[in-house]
């Protein structure tokens, strides 16, 4: 027999702990996935609009099969030699720019951010890093220093070798050449040299996606990449939301924005939801964090993770699907732009391949940022089998980021729906 949210809830907090969050007002109890589509306990099926992390669509049968496969043979740490971790090292690393040319592999993002931290340490003797003041990087005691809208409560004092930046917004403070954001970023390293700290690295997400995807025209980042190198630093790149192919029109994001990371971070798409995530540099880097670092990770780049990771690169290429990344994400942006036309609520409309959304306000004119209206419609979405979020600054855009198989089909059946909870919805309560 079933049992109701409210026990489930129950025994999350008893058995996990308090404050475990859960998405929407009455949280969903999922149960079954398949392609872009998910299933709750009581049969009823969702789009799935949302879910990055199984990029090839939820229970990919490649996946499947290939973790089934491995698990089947062999499933060890990298102590011991194994061609798995080699092939999808060199196939991967074969998709980027020819600098880019070594990996540790790790399980999570997290982990990988927390790589990327230390390493930028190792190469430069500064611990300075500057990010954006509105994203979020994952959740060791160092990484989690990067979020500046989560900062933990309690922690290890390593607050001072962080400074932020204004995140960049297209739609209230346009920036159109990256300049604006290259000397903001510019200040903060003289500030770390100032005070004695130094600067290591500027992380960014290289498409800003949990600051709300603004809209910026190709190579954007150019200067600001030219800025970090000038001082010496490191530019890291977190491509765990925007790679793999996410934009539709680059592989990698960082690609899309002009520049090579001397670091890039992967996680949670990597395996379709199976544990794994990376860090990819240039040699050099990686033998200098080695020598600084006697970094092990058990389960890091095992055997069954590495197959997994595999089968996602092989169906991204063989469905072609960053391909239909670009066509569906076109399609979505007319969409959007109707939707706009007649939608007073909807201020702005971006995104890249099957990144999209729009931004919601309670008033054109003074862009006063729609937030508790925002949640509602995400509520509203939920009761009519349509699965997303909201992000940004203010929590206010649409937040609209589907496994890659996601079809114009899918793309209608979400904004008809849209269509009609904004029209039923009011803006003011």
């Amino acid at each position: 027999m079933t049992r109701t949210n409210a026990e489930l809830l129950a025994d999350r907090a008893r058995l996990m702990g308090p404050n475990v969050s859960t998405f929407y007002e009455d949280p969903l109890h999922i149960v079954k996935g398949e392609g872009v589509w998910l299933w709750d306990a009581d049969g009823r099926k969702y789009l799935d609009c949302y879910n990055n992390v199984p990029h090839v669509g939820h229970c990919n049968p490649r996946v499947v099969d290939a973790i089934c496969a491995q698990a089947r043979t062999l499933n060890t740490h990298t102590r011991y030699l194994h061609e798995g971790i080699l092939a999808y090292i060199d196939r991967l690393t074969g998709t980027m720019n020819a600098s880019l040319d070594t990996a540790i592999l790790t399980c999570t993002g997290s982990e990988a951010n927390d790589i990327a931290l230390r390493m930028a340490e190792a190469v430069t003797g500064k611990r300075g890093i500057i990010a954006t003041d509105a994203t979020y990087h994952g959740n060791t005691s160092l990484v989690s220093q990067l979020s500046k809208s989560n900062i933990p409560t309690v922690g290890f004092g390593l607050g001072q070798y962080f400074r932020f930046v204004d995140a960049p917004d297209s739609y209230r403070n346009p920036d159109p050449d990256g300049t604006i954001f290259a000397a903001q970023v510019a200040d903060q390293i003289e500030a770390l040299n100032e005070d004695g700290t130094g600067f290591a690295a500027l992380v960014v997400c290289p498409y800003f996606l949990n600051e709300g995807f603004p809209d910026h025209p190709d190579g954007w980042l150019k200067p600001t990449a030219e800025v970090v190198r000038k001082a010496g630093g490191v530019l890291i790149c977190d491509e765990v939301q925007s790679g793999f192919g996410r934009t539709g029109t680059h592989l990698w994001a960082h690609e899309k924005m002009g520049v090579v990371p001397d670091v890039m971070v992967l996680g949670k798409p990597m395996g379709n939801g199976h544990p794994i995530g990376g860090v990819v540099s240039r040699g050099e880097i990686v033998a200098e964090f080695r020598k600084g670092y006697r970094y092990f990770n058990t389960f890091g780049g095992n055997p069954v993770s590495c197959a997994a990771a595999m089968a996602v690169l092989e169906e991204i290429e063989d469905k072609d699907l960053v391909s239909n990344a670009l066509a569906v994400g076109k399609h979505a942006r007319m969409r959007m732009d109707q939707l706009a036309k007649k939608h007073e609520v909807i201020g702005d409309v971006r995104g890249s391949g099957l990144i999209f959304g729009a931004e919601m306000v309670t008033d054109r004119t003074t862009k006063t940022p729609a937030s508790e209206f925002t949640d509602r419609v995400i509520n509203a979405m939920r009761h009519r089998g349509i699965v997303l979020s909201k992000l940004g600054r203010h929590k206010n855009a649409l937040k609209i980021r589907p496994p890659m198989p996601f079809s114009i089909q899918n793309a209608d059946l979400l904004f008809d729906t849209l269509d009609k909870v904004l029209s039923e919805t009011p803006v003011h309560l």
